[in-house]
């Protein structure tokens, strides 16, 4: 028996029948009872229904920096470079007016043209598309741009979205970008190259996703370096999972599978464990979860993964609660956040207890890559993704994962909110790395941080201090610690305090103090 459809198969007589509603219409099947899904398929789901606005590219104010490409949690928003030759070929069968639209977003810039150009070699037009069809509308890649505003929402109507599905059509049928135009030393560009692209979009994550951004910027780095088919993900129960593998929609390229909350590094160990016996030993794989996963049922198994000192990556997407049960506290969450379980009242006044840090648990067990990271840094992010690639052993990256439904910020504000985390010492960047000398304070860097020997980084522009009272004034979760005033709670400056106590103790860890 055949057993596993291929993609054209499952499209046709799969797809067909769930984008219709007929799905009830379908045989028993084999597959589904085995819960297996081709490689992709949510590359066919529409979500050009879902908002009443779409990303508008203002080419002449584009500068090619790729943070809006990055930014999208949903694959949304896409680039290339190619040379005026391929670009021209490419046009000659469209009608003049369909030419000239499109030839207008392919454009010069200095990153892409005029440094080649100085160089004697032929330069490069840079594109940005949108992709109507996996847009969510969340305005995110937007607020990317920031003062560029290269890109702005517009409301939909037919002839945005005629002329946006002709662009995204267009887009796909152009061969890849170059490697010549990729420059591996900057790391932005990885998601020019086609092998970076593991991650399909069509995914039924939130609008704004700060895991879905996570996701495929690690997959896009292993990809970048490592090939298409380097890699495979065990995934624990949660938001991930349920925004990933909403039958029959998958949106990854790579291998996937999906565990039990609390025992996915048991079952990577084992897959690690055959892969080295099969003499896949090049090949890299990463177990996936959120903080409830790793930091609360999950520690023990996680635990037990870095003792054994296999080649296993994790990732913390570290939403800081549960946001698959709906808000629900974890021990990641911050002393004063709001959330069920540790609901703000008269009586108790929100989660009374410190947050557990992944980061520090994991470096004390010994020979463990650790780092703590962004998506809003992308270099940072990126360098702690390759590290643990190359590390030969256990590697955990922990990663701040905003979530605007139970953070209660704007769908847009994902990646500003991040960087707002390390600035306020909310979520402090390090990297740890046990090769790098015999000492603690050698092996741990804070690069990244501002202001790194001082207690609070201060705004540059202001001279204001960015302390983490000043950071939940930005997030609903900590709406109610603050009086009609403005004034924090006391419960809110003992969160303060131990953000505070936390820096102090990586500062001293570091060696900076």
């Amino acid at each position: 028996m055949k057993f596993l459809k291929s993609n054209k198969e499952f499209k046709e007589k799969i797809l067909s029948a769930y984008q219709v509603g007929a799905d009830h219409t379908l045989p028993a099947d084999l597959d589904v009872a085995r819960s297996i899904m081709p490689a992709g398929t949510a590359t066919f789901r529409d979500f050009s229904t879902v908002a009443p606005d779409l990303p508008s590219f203002i080419p002449e104010k584009c500068v090619g920096c790729m943070e809006c490409v990055i930014s999208c949690p949903d694959t949304a928003i896409l680039a290339k470079v190619v040379t005026e030759k391929t670009l021209e070929e490419a046009l000659h069968t469209f009608e003049k007016d369909t030419q000239n639209r499109l030839k207008k977003t392919f454009i010069k810039t200095t990153k892409y043209y005029d440094v080649y150009q100085k160089k004697g070699q032929e330069g490069g037009l840079f594109n940005i598309t949108v992709d109507p069809q996996k847009c969510k509308g969340c305005a995110e890649c937007v607020t990317a741009c920031g003062e560029h505003a290269a890109l702005q929402m517009t409301k939909k109507n037919p002839t945005l979205l005629k002329e946006a599905y002709e662009a995204s059509t267009f887009f796909n049928c152009l061969s890849e970008t170059e490697p010549s135009f990729i420059n591996e030393r900057l790391l932005v560009d990885m998601m020019l190259a086609q092998r970076s692209l593991l991650y399909t979009g069509g995914a039924g994550s939130c609008m704004g996703c700060g895991e879905g951004t996570a996701i495929r910027m690690m997959l896009a780095a292993t990809g970048f370096s490592h090939g298409e088919k380097s890699c495979a993900i065990v995934a624990s129960t949660g938001c991930n999972t349920v925004f990933g593998s909403t039958y029959p929609y998958n949106p990854y390229l790579v291998s996937w599978t999906n565990s039990l909350f609390e025992n996915s590094p048991a079952v990577a160990m084992g897959i690690r464990a055959r892969w080295d016996q099969l003499g896949y030993k090049n090949k890299k794989l990463w177990v996936m979860g959120g903080d409830g996963a790793m930091l609360d049922i999950g520690f023990q198994s996680l635990s037990r993964l870095f003792m054994s000192g296999m080649d296993i990556n994790v990732l913390v997407l570290d939403t800081q609660v549960y946001s698959n049960t709906g808000g629900q506290a974890s021990t990641a969450s911050y002393t004063a956040q709001n959330a069920k379980m540790s609901t703000v009242g008269t009586v108790i006044p929100g989660k009374t207890e410190r947050r557990k840090e992944i980061g520090l648990l994991s470096l004390m067990h010994p020979d463990v890559f650790v780092a703590q990271t962004v998506t809003a840094i992308p270099n940072h992010f990126y360098k702690a993704i390759m590290t643990a690639n190359d590390y030969p052993g256990v590697a955990l990256i922990n990663v701040y994962t905003p979530c605007p439904p139970e953070h209660g910020i704007g769908d847009d504000l994902g990646q500003h909110q991040s960087k707002l985390a390390v600035t306020t010492r909310a979520f402090p960047l390090f990297i740890y790395d046990p090769r790098v000398g015999k000492k603690l304070k050698e092996r741990l860097s804070l690069r990244g941080n501002p202001n790194p020997t001082e207690d609070w980084a201060q705004d540059p522009k202001t001279g204001k201090v960015l302390d983490f009272i000043s950071f939940a004034r930005t997030e609903g979760r900590f709406a109610k610690q603050f009086d009609k005033d403005g004034h924090p709670s006391e419960i809110l400056v003992k969160a303060q305090k131990d953000r505070l106590d936390y820096w102090h103790l990586l500062q001293e860890l570091g060696g900076v103090i």
